[in-house]
């Protein structure tokens, strides 16, 4: 018995046009997001007043803190560069059906690989940065790639694994600030070496474009930039980024074109890890420049909601990281107001909430409003055939 022929991949329309909405559905998830935002900004309000807060002055502090001068911006752009190479990541993976929630410890494992070739490897400063930021991308990649295997082995869940994988990247950073013989910090004199790695020299440090006060651009937010125009090209008009929507869309259908989910499904869940340890490498040689256990800050986690928000769109995912950028950036500013600085978590969290729950909210608002047309009106049931009268003879 011979084995049914592949079908070439133009012949499924899985593609934009295969994917596109009514307009009746666009603008109903466009009206439910709206209503969602203002909800989340009622109920950000209503917990600032709780606190003792103003919600004036706290939107004040957050404004000044980000975007109202040259030196807020640089900080939000500075922020915004490491959310938005995680949420990267996150996108292509998503698209494929695998799901990885380990960025933290992606991130915390390509720092420390970064770090120790930036400590430990000798040459010009360009092409030591440059084998530190590949080491640190090959760092998170292989870590992520850890579940890729299992999965595609064992057919262990990714969520789970990528997970519990970012508990076991912490105690290996820890471990290794806390080693003489890895990165612990050379002491100096008869003091205790503290947990973390040595600076980084200055000449291996990221460089930026302006000076304080003014607006500088660091080479992290321009790598973040180009890295985004790039993707959003090749998922929309290469072939890799057509299979790897039809992966993630129907695995069924992918499988019958010829397409191995575990060779292009791994590949994704690789490069999502892959993008969240060259976030910690820009991390380290741009802004921290030493390896510490809590470098990672919780930029993996917020990339992922970055994601989240930008639905898994790469265009999306830059505006979006500007945001929680800024977000962070005047989160310093709120201890003047008397909030205490978490507050910008809550919001954060009020605000993926409500970019995510609109397209929940609206099809099934459609489905029901389908559902409804689709049931014809129920025909009155005729009435029983008089009876023939019999003629008497």
């Amino acid at each position: 018995m011979t084995a049914p022929a592949r079908r070439p991949l133009a012949s499924y329309v899985v593609g934009n046009a295969g994917l596109r909405r009514p307009s009746a559905d666009a603008w109903r998830t466009a009206g439910i997001t709206v209503v969602c935002v203002l909800v989340a900004c009622a109920l950000a309000a209503l917990l600032v007043a709780i606190s003792g807060g103003s919600p004036t002055e706290v939107v004040d502090a957050l404004v000044t803190g980000s975007v109202a001068d040259s030196a807020g911006w640089s900080q939000t752009l500075v922020n915004a560069a490491p959310l938005l190479l995680v949420a990267l990541g996150a996108c292509i993976a998503n698209r494929a059906g695998v799901f990885n929630i380990g960025q933290e410890g992606q991130l915390l494992i390509g720092a420390m690989l970064g770090c120790f070739v930036a400590l430990r490897l000798q040459g010009p400063g360009w092409m030591v940065i440059t084998v530190a930021l590949v080491a640190a991308a090959a760092g998170g990649g292989a870590w992520s790639g850890i579940s890729a295997a299992m999965y595609y082995t064992r057919g262990t869940n990714v969520v789970v694994t990528t997970l519990l994988l970012t508990f076991i990247a912490a105690q290996v950073v820890q471990f290794a600030v806390n080693s003489p013989s890895l990165l612990q910090e050379t002491g100096i004199g008869n003091g205790p070496a503290r947990p973390q790695s040595d600076a980084v020299p200055e000449y291996l440090r990221l460089a930026s474009f302006g000076q304080y006060p003014d607006l500088t651009i660091g080479v992290g937010v321009i790598l973040a930039v180009v890295a985004t125009v790039v993707l959003a090209v090749l998922i929309a008009r290469s072939r890799w980024g057509f299979r790897l929507n039809m992966l993630g869309l129907n695995p069924m259908a992918a499988r019958h074109a010829g397409i191995r989910a575990s060779r292009l499904g791994g590949s994704a869940l690789v490069l999502s890890g892959a993008f969240a340890g060259l976030a910690g490498g820009v991390i380290l040689l741009g802004t921290v420049f030493r390896l510490q256990p809590a470098i990672s800050n919780n930029f993996g986690w917020d990339g992922l909601l970055v994601a989240l928000v930008a639905r898994s769109r790469p265009g999306l995912a830059l505006p979006v990281a500007v945001l929680f950028g800024g977000l962070r950036a005047g989160s310093s500013y709120l201890a003047a107001t008397g909030v205490p600085d978490y507050l910008v978590d809550v919001v954060q969290a009020l605000l993926v909430l409500a970019f995510v729950v609109p397209p929940v909210l609206s099809a099934l608002w459609g489905r029901r409003i389908r559902n409804r047309s689709a049931v014809p009106d129920t025909p009155a049931r005729p009435s029983a055939a008089p009876a023939k009268e019999e003629v008497p003879v």
